[in-house]
């Protein structure tokens, strides 16, 4: 059947396609260790599912306003207030199912054919393809390794032309796990104040950070930096709620509104429950984070001394989010492969450790490993990397 140019040239998520042949491989009985997966393996803090089961049989299983109820919409204000010193009314709140569909409408809403969006490399796979689907032209510029793959200003101002639109900052970062300090958030956002362009901030892994890094959000920066910002987040990385698809924009008024009339023709509301689930995440008890904060803490030092005892491979220690990014290309030399879609490949069949290639973030050289599994399955994952890049 011929498709729409805009779906053909678009590619399938690498990470989904990796895990689903994981998950088939495992089907067939083979002890597959998946380390690719970007969701957390703990189940939904026990007070939100309670509150969703109470909404199912209080009768809230209809729908609702397409920008979602009034009272979550208040407690992520509250939430952005409390957290992030930012204030917004629930008129500037758009909440959609999950916040991938959250930036997949801005992008919708603020792409004109031709558009520019500046995507730092490495980026989650998802942001290229969604600027593409809006009519959109994705413009990468990559961020050195040595400067943790964050981009200067100088190398953002370089990459403005007069079809720049938007650039996108993704702290703590998928797939890399790198922060961008106050100074540099403040740097990048004097250049897109002076250049008058839009910051789309997906800061969907903000409570996952270590080694006393501290998450700033973009928009707190001033006032100027605030109008011109997005605010992209939700439920799935902090409360373990992945497959509830709950998530949010915060930002100009008139925006969200566009946001919001393209979910009411395309989604409608988010799924009714779920929204009173995020409600109790945001209202009701913490601790579960940092439980699960410190736990990742621990699997993330744990991996990255296992990491960088592999000959050919090595990598810094990440301050944010559950992503290891590691630098492969001495081992692939090594090995005899082409690149790193082949040796994540060979991996794979020789040893059975699913992960993703770097080339679906636009690193070639690296790959990246999901801490968000047991340390067992870490440790056994990364001996059999170790076997399979040393070998006996």
């Amino acid at each position: 059947m011929k498709l729409a140019q805009r779906v053909a040239q678009i590619t399938p998520s690498k990470t989904l396609a990796i895990t689903a042949k994981a998950k088939e491989l495992k089907s067939q009985g083979y002890d597959v260790v998946g380390l690719g997966a970007g969701e957390p393996d703990f189940n939904t803090p026990q007070h939100i599912i309670d509150a969703a089961v109470k909404a199912m049989e209080e009768g809230q299983t209809k729908y609702t306003a397409a920008s979602g109820i009034v009272e979550l919409k208040q407690a992520i204000c509250d939430k952005l207030q409390r957290d992030n010193n930012l204030t917004y009314k629930s008129s500037q709140i758009v909440v959609c199912n999950g916040a991938k569909h959250a930036l997949y409408n801005l992008f919708q809403a603020i792409l004109d054919p031709g558009d520019e969006v500046i995507v730092p490399i490495p980026y989650w796979v998802s942001y290229p393809e969604m600027v593409t689907l809006a009519d959109g032209i994705p413009v990468f510029v990559e961020g050195a390794e040595a400067n943790e793959f964050k981009i200067t200003p100088q190398q953002l101002r370089d990459a403005i032309t007069d079809k720049t639109r938007a650039v996108v900052i993704n702290s703590p970062s998928n797939p890399t796990g790198s922060i961008y300090s106050r100074d540099e958030l403040q740097a990048i956002a004097d250049v897109c104040v002076e250049k008058d362009i839009l910051i789309v901030s997906d800061e969907i892994y903000e409570k996952l950070v270590y080694d006393g890094a501290e998450h700033v959000s973009i928009a707190s920066l001033g006032q100027e930096v605030y109008d011109r910002t997005v605010v992209i987040n939700g439920m799935s990385k902090p409360y373990s709620m992945t497959g509830w698809r709950i998530g949010y924009a915060a930002g100009n008024e008139g925006l969200i509104k566009a946001m919001t009339n393209l979910s009411s023709h395309s989604t409608s509301n988010p799924t009714t429950f779920a929204q009173y689930g995020a409600l109790a995440a945001l209202e009701g008890s913490q601790e579960a984070l940092e439980m699960m904060r410190v736990e990742f803490d621990k699997r993330r030092k744990a991996v990255v001394d296992l990491m960088n005892d592999i000959d050919g491979i090595h990598c810094v220690a990440p301050k944010g989010a559950f992503y290891l990014f590691a630098n492969v290309s001495e081992a692939m030399k090594k090995g005899g492969y082409s690149d790193v879609d082949a040796w994540a490949e060979a991996l794979l069949a020789k040893e059975y450790v699913a992960l993703i290639p770097g080339s679906g973030f636009g690193a070639p050289n690296h790959i990246r490993i999901s801490y968000a599994t047991s340390l067992e399955q870490l440790q056994k994952g990364l001996a059999r990397i170790k076997k399979f890049v040393e070998g006996e």
